[in-house]
Formats: C-alpha cells, sequence, structure tokens
C-alpha cells in the first residue's frame, strides 16, 4: 500500500504547486527599502548586489530560444546591465533538452558562461518527480561524495563540456587570461555548479566564480564540502518560498545519505512593516543548510522560482525544447551539428581531445 501514500503526497504536492503558481505576488503599496543582511563574515569573498544583477540577467537571456537574435545579443532580454556582450558559442542538445552559450562580457570584465533551467510549463512535472531522487553516483576522486547522476551526467556525459572548454580556450587566446563567471537558474543552476567545479579544477579557482539562482540540491554532505574547497568563489540565491532551493529534500540525520547545499547561500526575501516594505538580501552562514535562511520557510512556491531581482526566469515559448534560427548570417559562420546537437560559433572546428585542453 505504500504507492497509495506516494500517490496521496503528489496529488498534494501538484495541488500546492498549481496554486502557489497562479497566486499574485503580493503587493503593498508604500515605500521600499532594500537592506543587506551579512549575518556572517564573508571569509574574504564577498557577495556583489551590482554583480548578481546583472549576471542574473545572463540567467535569464539563455532561455532565450530564438538562437539567431540571441548569437546577435538583440532579444528582448539581451538589454539592461548586458549590453556589449559578445556571444562565442551557443549550444543547444536537443536529445536532452539543454541549452547554454559562452561570451565575453565588458562588465565584469570576463567570461560568461549561462546554462538555461527547466522550462516554465514542466516544472510541476520535474519537482514532483524531484522528491524520489536519490544520491547514485560516486563522484570520482573524492571519497564518500555522492551526486546525482542526472545532472551529472547532462554535463559530463553530453557536448556540453566538450564545447564550453573549446570555447574558453578559444575566448583566452583571442581575448586573455579573463576570469570566468558562470551562472544558472534552477536545472541550469545544478549544470553551472559541476561546470564550475570542472572549471575550477583545470584553471585554478580564484579564476572561477559561480553564482546560481534557485538551483536544487547536487550531492551529499561529503561533496559540499568538497565543492566549497574547490569552488570558494560561489554565491547560491535563494528566493522567498521557493520550492526548488529545497529539494531533493534535505535530512539530516541520514548523515553521507542525504542532500545537502553548498554554500554560501543568499537568501531574498520580503518583510512588511505598516507601509514600508523591506527587500532584504541576507548573507547566510558557511554552512549551506542554514535554518534562519531559507529553511527557514515552507519552500512552495513555483511563482518565487521563476523570478529573481525581478527578472523573469523561464523560457520565452511553450514547447518544451523548441527553438528557432533564423537565415544564415555572417556573424555566426559556423553552425554544426553534433551528436544531435546544434552548435552556433564564431570560430571554425579545431579538433581536439578533452585530455589536450
Amino acid at each position: 500500500m505504500a504507492w497509495l501514500g506516494r500517490t496521496a503526497t503528489l496529488m498534494l504536492l501538484v495541488a500546492v504547486l498549481l496554486a502557489s503558481a497562479s497566486s499574485p505576488t503580493a503587493a503593498a503599496a508604500g515605500q521600499e527599502e532594500t537592506v543587506i543582511r551579512l549575518k556572517h563574515s564573508d571569509d574574504g569573498y564577498s557577495y556583489n548586489h551590482t554583480l548578481a544583477h546583472i549576471l542574473v540577467e545572463y540567467a535569464s537571456a539563455v532561455y532565450t530560444s530564438d538562437l539567431t537574435s540571441l548569437f546577435l545579443w538583440t532579444c528582448p532580454r539581451c538589454k539592461g546591465h548586458t549590453k556589449g556582450f559578445e556571444v562565442i558559442e551557443i549550444i543547444v542538445d536537443v536529445e536532452n533538452c539543454l541549452q547554454a552559450f559562452v561570451g565575453v562580457a565588458p562588465d565584469p570584465r570576463s567570461i560568461i558562461i549561462a546554462f538555461r533551467g527547466t522550462q516554465q510549463h514542466s516544472v510541476s512535472n520535474w519537482i514532483e518527480d524531484f522528491f524520489w531522487k536519490q544520491l547514485d553516483v560516486a563522484y570520482p576522486g573524492m571519497p564518500d561524495a555522492m551526486v546525482h547522476h542526472g545532472f551529472y551526467t547532462a554535463y559530463y556525459n553530453t557536448t556540453m563540456r566538450y564545447e564550453i572548454l573549446k570555447s574558453i580556450k578559444w575566448a583566452r587566446k583571442t581575448y586573455g587570461n579573463l576570469p570566468i563567471n558562470v551562472v544558472g537558474h534552477s536545472m541550469g543552476g545544478a549544470l553551472a555548479s559541476f561546470c564550475a567545479l570542472d572549471l575550477s579544477v583545470t584553471f585554478g579557482s580564484k579564476e572561477v566564480e559561480l553564482m546560481t539562482f534557485g538551483q536544487p540540491r547536487i550531492g551529499n554532505p561529503a561533496f559540499a564540502v568538497y565543492f566549497g574547497e574547490q569552488v570558494p568563489r560561489t554565491i547560491r540565491v535563494t528566493h522567498q518560498n521557493d520550492i526548488v532551493p529545497h529539494l531533493p529534500p534535505y535530512y539530516y540525520y541520514l548523515g553521507e545519505w542525504t542532500y545537502h547545499h553548498f554554500a554560501r547561500e543568499v537568501w531574498l526575501h520580503e518583510s512588511i512593516d505598516g507601509n514600508v516594505v523591506t527587500r532584504n538580501e541576507t548573507l547566510c552562514d558557511d554552512s549551506g543548510e542554514d535554518p534562519t535562511c531559507s529553511r527557514s520557510v515552507y519552500g512552495m512556491s513555483v511563482a518565487d522560482h521563476l523570478e529573481y531581482y525581478g527578472v523573469t526566469l523561464h523560457a520565452d515559448s511553450r514547447g518544451t525544447c523548441q527553438f528557432v534560427i533564423g537565415a544564415a548570417n555572417s556573424v555566426y559562420s559556423y553552425v554544426r551539428e553534433v551528436n544531435g546537437s546544434i552548435i552556433l560559433s564564431r570560430y571554425p572546428e579545431e579538433p581536439e581531445t578533452l585530455e589536450s585542453m
């Protein structure tokens, strides 16, 4: 009869998700102010409010399905703080419904890598499935570290990793040894995390910064410790009652057999006093599971998952994996199909092995 309990739980979860997704965000007329609360020492790496507002726009832009406007950086989301960005490569893994881009930004002057998250119209199903995900892969070279198979495979066992490493090598050869910022939202945050870890091992931890928005847990406590050592320049932003950072569930009594977030979390949440709305940005402790940050609330909101810093973070089309490429343009004269993936690039294919990178 265990399946009856699971079915009831899923039905309740879906009901809550639908309610939260359709409920309007409460707004109070009156004054607004933003308060950044530093609860603990930042250990030498500070949360940058301005940088977060810039990077969230890249995390939003990667959802664009019109690949031509994305490559030319003329899409509606390719404005604001990201003006002047130059896309080097777009990778679309059609079979696995993955999308990422690599490019060079003028401010901050760096290489930006952005990963797309789950499509808006499949979020509920994806979250429902996530309640039952198990730690099922031993992370290579790290005793006791376990990770989520799907996220690990999506980065390491697809065309994503090869193309991203190749693009970074070309960008650094062309533009100089620029630092690297990796960003992603939702599932894209999980892929961005594995990418940042990979790049930190390859290029050095001081060369790579990671910022994710509403990402799920991806590994166990041992992996979280290892990740913190290898990618110390990490900010994991959560928003109010966003459900996804609460998944897969964390059970402290299971020790190394439970999922566990890595640090450092910045929790965005509102407080209302009379007609004054205070937007708090709280820098949490270095445990990854600060009980006074997002874990202090019941994370059951899909609406809070789809917007960070007032920026929309979901696809601009209803199709699960739709994309459009316009007429051939000299700007991206290199369009390739590799193992079911579409690659738009500024540079010609240069055959190399990963070992040579």
